[in-house]
């Protein structure tokens, strides 16, 4: 095969890996800045909590989430260190391929070389020329001298542009050292940080101890709070059900008193006169729908609940910009406590819009111990968006995805703007996190 496509090749498939292994280094590199921000916000939170008398929740659980973030980034680096680690390999084996193929190129210069030096004077030249059998011979021997000094340039040529790319690779492979050095030093630097936070962690977890009575009388309220604030969202959700399976039932029974009507109105028209009338009702018996099969009643409802579902986990965001703080599910906050969550809590910026997630309807406004709840249907599905200080937004009013509902209000206790978003199916909850885009 000729150099130059073996060369070409080589350089192509090279050019191909870099390529995507700068793409994968770069989402790498994209995701441990996202992670160095949570982690910074986090501390801040942390530090404007050191200084307060009674430990809360709050201090806890951001030191809990900041040390699965640490987690996270060294996992993160990790994966870095490997794709950089396939990259030196990848650069050491291509080093290796250029100097062998640097080495065949020199031998095939020494050669020419060599035979140049054996035929430097014009005599030798003319004599190889004459020397031919015919006319025909002799032109093809000038035309092989011609092509032979052509080739040696060809070659010399080709062997610098071997050694530059040698130098190029060894170059890249001191960098990829370099960076690899770093984000090991960088790795290192979080461990030992991790170990200094479990510490500071294991401190604050043995003082909450202390303070667990107090701690547990302020959960349990917040509990009861947020059980009232699920009790009146569920109760909205369930006179939902329960007017759209009053309005399916007023729908069959009208129907079946038109086909009633059709029917004795088609018995009439066959019936000779003197004949005895007979009862034409034909007792029909019906199976009770579920609660999701009634909200889907109507072609609208049954199209916005299908297209809603085709969409789980590619929702936008209820807010522009937030992290969740509190995670749907049963969470363990200290030693002998554990909390059941049937919504998530996402921190954003201090005056920030609650947004739709989907198109739909709202069905309530609900204010609750002064938390204000826009709720909103979507078919069989419902969205709640708690913790609002205004509503945007009035029952009735069909909203489109990332509508305006009102303004997040902000938790007290912790100083910052939190949008409390809940999901049902019916009167089922479900995982926010798994319908919302990553």
């Amino acid at each position: 095969m000729n150099f130059k496509k073996v060369t070409l090749t080589i350089l192509t498939t090279f050019l191909m890996c870099s390529a995507a292994w700068a793409q994968s280094s770069a989402e790498l590199q994209k995701q441990r800045e996202r992670l160095n921000r949570e982690i910074a916000e986090l501390q801040k939170t942390i530090r404007s909590t050191a200084n307060e008398k009674m430990l809360s929740q709050k201090q806890v659980n951001a030191l809990s989430t900041q040390l699965n973030l640490r987690e996270q980034k060294i996992s993160t680096i990790s994966s870095e260190l490997k794709l950089i680690n396939n990259q030196i390999a990848a650069n050491n084996t291509e080093v290796k391929n250029l100097i062998a193929q640097l080495e065949k190129l020199r031998q095939d210069y020494e050669k020419m070389i060599l035979f140049a030096f054996r035929n430097k004077n014009a005599y030798n030249k003319m004599m190889f020329i004459f020397a031919a059998n015919d006319f025909n011979q002799g032109f093809k021997r000038v035309k092989y001298l011609q092509q032979f000094n052509d080739s040696r340039k060809i070659r010399a040529k080709e062997i610098a542009d071997t050694q530059n790319k040698i130098r190029q690779k060894i170059a890249q492979l001191e960098a990829d050292k370099k960076k690899h050095q770093t984000l090991i030093n960088e790795q290192q630097g979080e461990k030992n940080i991790i170990a200094k936070e479990r510490s500071t962690h294991s401190q604050v977890l043995s003082q909450l101890l202390t303070q667990e009575r107090g701690f547990k009388r302020e959960l349990t309220k917040k509990q009861q709070e947020d059980r009232r604030l699920a009790s009146a969202i569920q109760s909205a959700i369930r006179r939902e059900i329960a007017e759209a399976r009053r309005k399916e039932e007023a729908r069959r029974r009208a129907e079946e008193a038109a086909a009633e009507a059709r029917r004795a109105a088609a018995a009439g028209a066959k019936a000779k006169p003197g004949d005895k009338k007979t009862p034409t009702t034909t007792p029909t018996t019906t199976t009770r729908k579920s609660d999701s099969e009634v909200l889907r009643a109507t072609p609208e409802a049954a199209k916005l609940s299908a297209d809603l579902k085709s969409n789980r986990g590619r929702l936008p965001w209820p807010v522009s910009n937030g992290n969740i703080i509190q995670h749907y599910g049963v969470d363990r906050v200290g030693r002998n406590v554990t909390v059941n969550h049937e919504n998530i809590k996402i921190r954003t910026n201090t005056g920030a819009a609650a947004k739709s997630v989907f198109a739909g309807t709202v069905t309530r406004t609900l204010t609750v111990s002064g938390n204000k709840v826009v709720i909103i249907s979507h078919g069989d599905i419902f969205t709640a968006y708690g913790n609002l200080s205004s509503f945007s937004v009035s029952e009735g009013q069909k909203v489109s995805a990332g509508q305006t509902l009102g303004v997040v209000g902000t938790d007290e206790e912790a100083g910052i703007s939190v949008l409390e978003f809940s999901m049902y199916q019916g009167m089922s909850t479900l995982n926010p996190e798994s319908w919302l885009s990553r």
